[in-house]
């Protein structure tokens, strides 16, 4: 294995401080190259006179003034005598007995290359030994020196042992350290429970990935911190990892609404290793490009039968037509011929509902004002319901801006009010309420106090073609209501109310819509035409722009122009960074927006999905301007 620079640097410090004695190699200008912590230590110098490039001068003026070398009457003359005798570059020996009445020793030698090493050695006890061996020299036995002689050798060897201890508990110390620093930045929470359930170690990062949880969890129980109803999700997950079985299993938090996924790996010594990241968005993704696949896959077994379907419906059609039209029929034969052209236009209702819910239908997302939807939805709902049937609203959202595709929302929530007016038939109250959970969803209820659910539409209600209302229903109406949601990477969930009633609970992801703006708009566009193009409209809606054709062009012209409200960014650029390398490291800072021509299902697409809203290519002014507010909107 080949060493780098970096680690022989790394291995040249560590074996210096493994040396009892004080060393510093001063090149020759005098300036500092390199020192080991013992030199440090024996002088109590501040780190700067430890740092590469610290001066000779310095460090003697330093100590000579903290009184190093006892009562100078001149230190200027102090140092400059001491910088002329270094600058001779001869060898030297010497012993000097300190201010706080140590003893060292200091042995210099130049280099061959210019410059100086010296050896500082701490020889107290070994001179203290001395001059008490000299005094009591005539009474001590040849076995007492002996003794002594081993008490210093064995007093060194411990000396020594000490020191490498302490190189190797700073070793440990600086990988705890740098080993902390590197969990805690990692997007995801990495801790570990002992075999009686209590944190002993955590990157603090749980409540970033679970809200409401506290961050500082070692000594914790694991179910203290995470709560009955989270504890109860993982529990038998952990139960296996106790028993030796990692796992990874994903879960929803209740009281954060948050997605989690959850991997639990045993240490082997009776602990496990826990890792947990919020996968919220994620999901939400997942659950989307599942959908448009499953639309795929329905559209792809249909539209063969639909097309020869068609054709067998227009034929019945042409010679129903045509016996209508013989002269001398019967009422009962004109009664029959009605009724097959009758059944015949609903099978061609029923296969274009078919083609609604199979066919391509992209999700257009645009600025929508809620409760603005909600009054718009109240206005087309109410002339449709039965006198003493009631539709009450109930807004609960923030006032704020949300990216949604207004036109199949209100479709669907607009279906769910019918179906609910028709459970409650002549009489009955219908609620509608909106309002927005730990700003990662927002969720309609649709309720009703008619019978509710039965036990088969609680288990089939989302299934195409199926129906409680007879013939007079398709059984479309809540599969396509499931279809819009599952594409946005929403949720749909049925129920009764324990109180009676039923009630069905629409969610759909939070995105907020990006602030109105009209100044400078930084375009990333490496088509010069598409360019061209988006520049205008841009400047249509009332911005400045400004462009560039890769992130790195375009990370230069924002750290240089502050003036830049808003970022509109391709997917793939010019050299190695995208637009998604762009909008990490834009982070908050900006609002920024995305565009692309790739299809729904490409990784990058999935991808950008989770950061920022994005534009399909080809748009125009009119879909631009939807995704930054609904009064540009308005003015097209």
């Amino acid at each position: 294995m080949q060493i780098t620079d970096e680690q022989a640097k790394a291995m040249t410090s560590a074996g210096l401080n493994l040396i009892a004695q004080a060393l510093t190699i001063y090149d020759s200008s005098l300036n500092l190259v390199v020192c080991n912590a013992p030199f440090q230590q024996m002088f109590s110098l501040p780190d700067a006179l430890v740092t590469p490039g610290a001066t000779f001068e310095e460090t003697i003026r330093h100590l000579a003034s903290r009184g190093e070398y006892g009562p100078v009457e001149d230190i200027d003359a102090f140092v400059q005598e001491r910088i002329e005798t270094a600058l001779a570059f001869e060898p030297h020996y010497m012993e000097r007995t300190r201010s706080n009445g140590r003893t060292i020793s200091v042995e210099g030698s130049p280099l061959p290359q210019g410059g100086w090493v010296t050896v500082y050695t701490d020889i107290t006890a070994a001179k203290q030994q001395e001059t008490l061996l000299h005094a009591r020299s005539d009474a001590l036995s040849d076995q007492v020196l002996a003794h002594a002689e081993q008490l210093a050798a064995t007093n060194r060897e411990l000396a020594s042992m000490i020191t490498a201890l302490e190189e190797t508990k700073r070793q440990l110390t600086e990988s705890e350290a740098r080993t902390r620093l590197t969990t805690e930045m990692m997007p995801a929470h990495i801790a570990h429970v002992d075999a009686s359930g209590h944190y002993t170690f955590s990157n603090r990062r749980l409540s970033s990935v679970i809200p409401g949880r506290p961050s500082n969890i070692v000594g914790l129980n694991i179910r203290d911190a995470l709560g009955a109803s989270a504890f109860g999700r993982i529990e038998p997950s952990l139960k296996d990892a106790y028993a030796g079985t990692p796992s990874v299993l994903e879960f929803t938090d209740d009281a954060s609404a948050r997605r989690i996924r959850v991997a639990f790996t045993p240490d082997g010594q009776c602990g496990v290793y826990i890792l947990s990241m919020d996968i919220t968005q994620e999901t939400q993704t997942r659950v989307a490009l599942q959908q448009t696949r499953k639309r795929e896959l329905a559209a792809q077994m249909i539209s063969g039968l639909a097309h020869d379907f068609s054709n067998l419906l227009t034929i019945i059609l042409g010679m129903q037509s045509r016996l209508k039209r013989q002269p001398d029929l019967t009422a009962d034969a004109k009664e029959l011929i009605e009724g097959t052209l009758a059944a015949a236009r609903r099978g061609g209702a029923l296969l274009t509902s078919i083609a609604d819910v199979t066919g391509p239908r992209e999700l257009r997302p645009v600025a929508t004002d809620t409760a603005q939807l909600l009054e718009d939805l109240t206005t087309l709902a109410t002339p449709t319901l039965p006198p003493d049937v009631i539709l009450q609203t109930e807004d609960l959202m923030p006032d704020t801006t949300v990216l949604l595709d207004k036109g199949r929302l209100t479709d669907s929530l607009l279906n769910l009010i019918l179906n609910a007016r028709d459970a409650c038939g002549a009489k009955g109250q219908i609620t509608l309420q909106q309002r927005c959970v730990n700003d990662t969803w927002i969720e309609w209820a649709v309720s009703d106090n008619g019978p509710g659910f039965s036990s088969s539409a609680l288990d089939r209600g989302i299934d195409p073609f199926f129906t409680t209302k007879g013939s007079e229903g398709s059984g479309l109406g809540l599969s396509m209501v499931y279809d819009m949601t599952k594409s946005a990477g929403g949720d749909l969930r049925l129920r009764n109310k324990p109180a009676g009633g039923a009630q069905v609970i629409l969610r759909l992801p939070f995105r907020s819509a990006l602030p109105a703006t009209t100044g400078l708009v930084l375009l990333v566009e490496d088509d010069g035409d598409i360019r061209a193009a988006v520049r205008d409209m841009l400047m249509e809606l009332g911005h400045s722009v400004i462009e560039a054709t890769s992130a790195d062009e375009a990370t230069a012209l924002l750290a240089d122009l502050p003036d830049i409200a808003l970022i509109l960014s391709d997917i793939q650029l010019v050299g190695e960074a995208t637009g998604l390398d762009l909008a990490a490291r834009v982070g908050n800072q900006l609002p920024l927006l995305l565009m692309t021509s790739l299809p729904a299902d490409h990784a990058l697409f999935r991808a950008a999905q989770a950061c920022a809203p994005v534009l399909r290519k080809p748009f125009g002014a009119h879909d631009l301007a939807a995704l930054i507010t609904p009064s540009s909107v308005a003015a097209q």
